[in-house]
């Protein structure tokens, strides 16, 4: 044993000697990094303040920020570039120092140059212009502290080698004497026996000791649901490292109706990308962009056919591709019963509970059966693996998790449901209720927007399903698997790609107003999603009517702007609500507008996002009256594109998004006449509470965003994955050794 522990030593000390040049290398590559991020910080943080002092010419107030933010000890100096000229530095600048150093943008990360003899990092930001030229802020960094923690983790990997060298030696011995003893105890303890006449029964089994393990592990499984994961601070760069310290190597499949990226042919012969109109859309296609993998998506745009190749695959986003969109194809016929049919005129309405009546057909029920099990053929010829995270969306597939399960046993199958799921008395209407909770139930978690949906679900299945439900762990257990219920509020992309590029507030109003043909100091209200029944725009128009009707003083000084995006045009429910909608402004238009002033002003068309983001930094309050909703994703849009902390929001009580964002103003959208005097408090309140209320609603936006959303699903499925390996292998040692002791038990019964 003790040439054992000397080898230990030795390897030790040959280890020090390979890693030491590679943790060294390690350090410094993640110390860049960390002054890339450290300087995009300090950009975000003062980008407002500096370029508004900026655009007022206000060289004392740059000065003296500049000052304050080179206060920090890693910052060793802070400039202005103008037209590739330094106009403006702190003190620490060197004097050889010249703008042709810095990068173009951060996009590159930091640029090393030589500065008075000695190496630093220089990082460049672009700043929104006023007017034509380039202007960067540029960013030189004190690189001292790299090499000190260079030698630190140098010093503490030595440090820790050579203990463990040691410590190698010492357990080797320690083990060596532990083995002997007892070896020696169980031939003293086989001599007891053999004398006093025990035998192997009176010993603990292993059937026992997993028992033991799955209790133990049902223990672990509830403190789980104790750990709040916003404590995280959730970007892409967490997303990826949870993946690959939680999840190494897994594959993940996104399942969706809806694709992020369609190609459409326009007029003119040319192909056309756009990105749909969606919030499930929105809040995926960041997190797949992190995490890589497939997403399988039914291929709709004119021109989709000829973008893939010949495996119907196609690398996205166009500009920069970072995953795989395969696309599946479906005929008119099955469009129609799947989609249009069974999908919109039936689920959507039963668990919307809109008041408009679901419609059930036999036909439509055997495709939406049929278009489910191609888009599980697909996930299966998409999986490199047997056990592929899947990830499926929404309503239009839930009878994908079952037919996945019954081909990939081993998958991890993740489904959530965006829409609002209803209490089990009204999800009774359906026909086919068994079969769609049957389906969904095929999930290792399934998974809704709030907690309150996640007991209607279970509520549902305790009244149609002979199941276990355990509602401690919030559990249900059909046919020897078991689903886990949860909820997770879904949410957007923090900081959202829309807001980049985005000109000040203040020039974004003139901009709005002028292009809506509206005075400047007309006040602005805006509302902005699908022609939907659900989303209550009817509502809303009948509460800026009631509005102008109770404080007439407002005519001619407020105009609301809906922009609503026409959708399943083939539903007559969704026609008739675009021309009611078209109908109403009208109305309202004429009995309150005069002087080439209407008091609304409807948009039925597309709008890009960084078009909706510069409608919401125009306005003074958005306006968002769904009247049953999963989340809305739009309130959420609104709160972010507010950087400069102004603005109300106007909630309806029945969107999820309205226990999450509780400073908004919370109306009843049914009630016109408290929606137009909600309209009147929101149009006055000041300044000040207005920050205040949204300071915190931007603080949940961004600590609650996408990547937490999908962060907590996917820690939940690495938790399950090692649960399931744990128990696979208790199951295994008690098969091995269930018939020996059975064998026993039986001479001594």
């Amino acid at each position: 044993m003790i040439r054992y522990g000397g080898l230990a030593v030795l390897i030790a000390g040959l280890v020090i000697v390979v890693l030491l040049p590679v943790a060294t290398s390690f350090v410094e590559s993640w110390s860049r990094r960390d002054v890339d991020l450290r300087s995009q910080l300090v950009f975000n943080a003062a980008r407002s303040q500096i370029e508004d002092a900026w655009a007022r010419g206000d060289a004392a107030a740059l000065e003296a920020l500049f000052g304050r933010i080179a206060t920090d000890a890693r910052i060793a100096a802070i400039g202005l570039c103008e037209d590739g000229t330094l106009t403006l530095a702190t003190g620490g600048m060197p004097a050889d120092f010249g703008c042709d150093a810095a990068p173009a943008d951060g996009a590159a990360g930091p640029r090393p140059v030589t500065l008075n003899g000695e190496t630093a990092l220089v990082t460049a930001h672009l700043l929104s212009a006023p007017g034509e030229g380039d202007a960067r802020l540029v960013v030189l960094h004190d690189l001292a502290f790299i090499e000190e923690r260079a030698g630190q983790t140098r010093m503490a990997l030595i440090l820790a080698l050579v203990g463990v060298g040691f410590g190698g030696a010492a357990l080797a011995s320690g083990l060596s004497i532990l083995v002997l003893s007892r070896w020696r105890h169980s031939v003293r303890q086989a001599i007891e026996d053999v004398r006093e006449g025990r035998t192997e029964d009176d010993a603990p089994s292993d059937t026992q000791i997993g028992e033991e393990i799955r209790s133990a592990l049902g223990e672990l499984e509830l403190a789980r649901r104790q750990i709040d994961t916003v404590h995280t601070i959730w970007n892409p760069d967490t997303l990826q490292v949870a993946l690959a310290n939680e999840l190494p190597g897994s594959e993940v499949i996104v399942v969706s109706n809806r694709e992020p990226y369609i190609h459409n042919r326009k007029d003119d012969g040319t192909i056309q990308v756009q990105r749909p109109a969606s919030g499930l859309v929105s809040a995926l296609e960041p997190v797949t962009r992190a995490c890589g993998g497939t997403w399988i998506a039914h291929g709709s745009g004119s021109a989709d056919r000829e973008a893939v190749d010949e495996h119907d695959r196609v690398g996205v986003p166009p500009a920069k591709p970072s995953y795989t969109l395969r696309r599946l194809w479906l005929s008119d016929e099955e469009q129609d019963g799947y989609y249009y049919g069974f999908s919109n005129e039936g689920l959507w309405p039963l668990c919307h509970i809109a008041f408009v009546r679901p419609i059930f057909r036999e036909s439509d029920w055997r495709l939406y059966r049929s278009v489910n099990e191609r888009f599980a053929e697909a996930v299966v010829a998409e999986a490199k693996r047997p056990d592929p995270i899947v990830l499926i969306q929404d309503y239009h597939l839930a009878l994908a998790p079952r037919m996945i399960r019954d081909r990939l046993p081993n998958a991890t199958i993740i489904t959530f449901w965006h829409i609002p799921w209803p209490n089990s008395e009204t999800f009774g209407i359906c026909p086919w209720k068994e079969e769609i909770i049957d389906g969904l139930l095929g999930s290792s978690i399934l998974g809704f927007h709030t907690q309150f949906h996640c007991n209607n679900f279970l509520d549902t299945v305790d009244r149609f399903m002979e199941s276990r439900i355990d509602r401690e762990s919030d559990s249900i257990s059909l046919g020897g698997h078991e689903t886990f219920v949860r909820p997770y509020p879904i949410s957007i992309d923090w900081p959202p790609a829309a807001l980049e590029g985005q000109p000040p507030v203040p020039e974004t109003r003139a901009t709005v107003r002028e292009r809506l043909g509206l005075a400047p100091d007309i006040r602005l209200g805006v509302g902005i999603e699908r022609f939907d029944y659900t989303k209550g725009i009817l509502d809303r128009m009948r509460g800026v009517d009631a509005f102008l009707e109770a404080f007439p003083d407002w005519k001619g000084r407020f105009c609301f702007a809906q922009v609503a995006a026409p959708t399943r045009a083939k539903l007559a429910s969704y026609r008739n609500l675009q021309a009611e909608a078209e109908e109403l402004a009208a109305q309202i238009n004429a009995r309150h507008g005069s002087d080439g002033w209407e008091p609304i002003k409807l948009l039925a068309r597309h709008h890009e996002p960084d078009e909706v983001f510069e409608l919401f930094r125009a306005s003074d309050l958005c306006i968002v009256s769904s009247l049953h909703d999963g989340m809305n994703l739009v309130a959420k849009e609104f709160v972010a594109a507010r950087d400069d902390e102004q603005g109300v929001l106007v909630l309806s009580a029945f969107a999820g998004a309205s226990r999450e964002l509780s400073e908004a103003l919370i109306v009843n959208p049914y009630d016109a006449d408290e929606m137009g005097r909600v309209i009147q408090r929101a149009l006055t309140m000041d300044s000040a509470e207005q920050r205040e209320r949204m300071k915190v609603m931007r603080e949940q936006v961004e600590a609650r965003n996408v990547y937490r959303w999908a962060g907590q699903m996917l820690l939940d499925a690495a938790r399950l994955r090692k649960k399931e390996r744990i128990m696979r292998l208790i199951e295994a040692k008690e098969r091995r050794n269930g018939r020996p002791n059975e064998r026993r038990r039986k001479p001594a019964a």
